[in-house]
């Protein structure tokens, strides 16, 4: 039986945490209506272009700023469960060396990929299995910032208790803006990445459906 292209588990994380993220972006866009500044009004965050102006109701879920404290840290825990889950599968099944960015292995054709859509080099760039250097090292990228946006929720939820960490990420105010960025650059990442599959229409059926490999590992035409 030929290997799925995206097995059970990485399908099913991947969904649920499409839901779980969307709830609690616009949730903790609701939240930072309630004071859009990133630290006290007095402090010079002058390189965030929308400091003091609210996000956009549009944007935002919980209706208000209780509702949508609910609703973020439920998700919160749903997110960190699923993930569990990922990091289980991922680390046990070896997906890991698919899906993982390794320099020694990924670098030359991430930078080949760089000059190919540049249009600076007509051949296309090497892949090894599914994807080529440049897709693991979003994806690798992806994950650091799920990482990010997990210990900097930890330190605005409790930064008394979690006090080593709110330091280490620079404080209160430094997490809070930390959270947010590292919120910023995964919505940028979701962007090119529906980008992509609406180039590539069969990544999708390849995460819904599982799709098949063929015998060089990719997947099957």
């Amino acid at each position: 039986m030929a290997r799925p292209v995206q097995p059970l588990v990485i399908r099913f994380t991947h969904w649920v945490n499409l839901v779980t993220l969307l709830v609690m972006a616009g949730s903790g866009l609701r939240i930072l209506a309630a004071f859009p500044q990133l630290g006290a009004v007095s402090f010079p965050y002058r390189w965030y272009p929308f400091q003091g102006d609210p996000p956009p109701g549009a944007l935002t879920v919980g209706g208000w700023l209780g509702g949508a404290r609910h609703l973020h840290f439920a998700f919160a825990w749903l997110l960190v469960l699923n993930a569990a889950l990922y990091l289980v599968y991922f680390a046990a099944s070896g997906e890991w060396r698919e899906r993982l960015f390794l320099p020694w292995r990924d670098a030359r054709s991430a930078w080949h990929t760089v000059l190919h859509d540049l249009r600076l080099r007509r051949e296309p760039p090497a892949s090894v299995g599914l994807y080529n250097g440049a897709q693991r090292l979003a994806y690798t990228a992806a994950l650091a910032l799920g990482v990010l946006c997990v210990l900097s929720g930890l330190a605005l939820y409790k930064p008394v208790q979690l006090r080593v960490l709110t330091a280490a990420l620079g404080g209160y105010d430094a997490a809070r803006a930390l959270h947010l960025l590292a919120l910023s650059l995964l919505a940028l990442f979701t962007l090119v990445h529906v980008v992509q599959v609406l180039l590539h229409p069969r990544t999708l059926l390849d995460m819904t459906l599982g799709g098949r490999r063929g015998e060089d590992g990719g997947a099957r035409p």
